[in-house]
């Protein structure tokens, strides 16, 4: 008998009904490799993180501003190699729809602190050359069809323009960038700390700091370091929190809640729902296929056969569905990396994940269709021809 050619006539037979459940599994699968994605999106990120990068905020809050002038005093402590500023500057392109991250910072110090930011367009020495220049991800570049050598003017809704609240800062894209690791996202642009400084000092006040990177030198003791630069501002004008990159970043994670637990919880959730369906659905279709099991076993095929064709029919449903839920969740996986990219960079799906949803529609479908089967197996033909649907 040709399963794979006779368990789709028979699910056919109730063509909504197959589809509803087709839908269910299509979805099911779909949030399963994206929300999974999410958690390994975040430990692949916290593991590519440099231990021997550090970062420096206000004790009171990341959105608190430090003086200007504490890098300078944090270069001078034992143990650090080079620091550079960090400042969000949350402007818009065009229109404040678009929403991506811009930062102002030392140039020649983040370049070097970063060594996995790869230019794949435009040259290191025309971004630090240059006093307008910036440096921005291949992804922002594709976005909005930047290229080197244009000029990007961003309406600086945080930090207006001194001239005039609908004067934009105008950039000139030297380089452009791809990120090595998921540590970092392609959709950020960088430019120059004293541009941003000298500028909204012409208004007779010097901007603030908001965070610092620094790197400790080799074989240096990233605890104690620590506990020597918080130590230097303990007492004002602004107390410090140093923590390593890992957990600097897991500090935008930590404001969205428990994420791994939340998006766990709702893929079981929704798992465990499309499975009863699938069970419910097989339970119907053995129920109304009982007259024809009664007559295949009467002319003269198996018990096993018989069960088994209940099984394959089981196994088709889910598997096209869960393989239409991985299709479509490749579909927008460079969607949602955009989407996700300013506060969780690298998102991407996961082989592994792909071969979990597969598995998981797999054993569904072997879940849904053995007990169908093995009661199929069991029926006697006498029972089987004289039952009414």
């Amino acid at each position: 008998m040709d399963l794979l050619r006779i368990a789709p006539r028979h699910l056919l037979r109730h063509p909504l009904r197959t589809l509803l459940t087709l839908g269910s599994l299509t979805v099911a699968i779909f949030m399963l490799c994206v929300l999974r994605s999410l958690v390994t999106t975040l430990e692949a990120s916290a593991q590519s993180q440099s231990s021997q990068r550090l970062w420096v905020q206000s004790a009171v809050s990341l959105f608190v501003e430090m003086p200007s002038w504490y890098p300078e005093r944090i270069a001078g402590v034992e143990g650090v190699e080079s620091v550079a500023r960090w400042q969000w500057f949350g402007g818009y392109y065009q229109d404040p729809s678009n929403f991506f991250a811009q930062f102002a910072v030392d140039p020649e110090k983040v370049l070097d602190l970063y060594p996995e930011l790869d230019l794949v367009e435009g040259t290191s020495e025309a971004f630090l050359s240059g006093r307008t220049t910036c440096l921005v991800g291949k992804g922002l570049a594709d976005q909005f069809g930047w290229r080197v050598g244009d000029t990007v003017p961003l309406m600086g809704a945080l930090f207006p323009h001194p001239d005039g609240a609908d004067k934009a800062w105008d950039f000139q894209v030297a380089a452009i960038y791809e990120p090595r690791t998921r540590n970092l996202d392609d959709r950020t642009l960088f430019f120059h700390w004293k541009l941003f400084e000298e500028t909204l000092s012409a208004t007779g006040e010097a901007p603030g700091v908001g965070a610092m990177v620094l790197r400790a030198e080799p074989g240096q003791d990233t605890a104690a370091l620590m506990r020597r630069v918080d130590t230097l501002f303990e007492n004002g004008p602004q107390r410090t929190q140093t923590t390593t990159e890992s957990e600097f970043q897991a500090q935008f994670v930590s404001m969205y809640g428990n994420v791994p637990f939340f998006v766990s919880a709702i893929g079981g959730g929704v798992l465990a729902a499309v499975l009863l369906a699938c069970v419910n659905t097989m339970l119907m279709a053995a129920r109304e296929q009982r007259r024809e099991a009664g007559i295949l076993k009467a002319l003269g095929f198996t018990d096993a056969t018989v069960g088994r064709l209940l099984l394959a029919q089981s196994l088709f449903v889910t598997v096209v569905g869960g393989g239409l839920g991985i299709l479509l969740a490749r579909a927008v996986e460079p969607g949602v990396a955009q989407a996700t990219g300013a506060f969780l960079p690298g998102f991407a799906i996961e082989r592994e994940t792909y071969l979990l949803a597969l598995g998981i529609s797999v054993g569904a479908g072997l879940v849904a269709g053995l007990l169908p089967a093995w009661r199929a197996r069991r029926m006697r033909v006498i029972d089987a021809l004289g039952a009414r649907v």
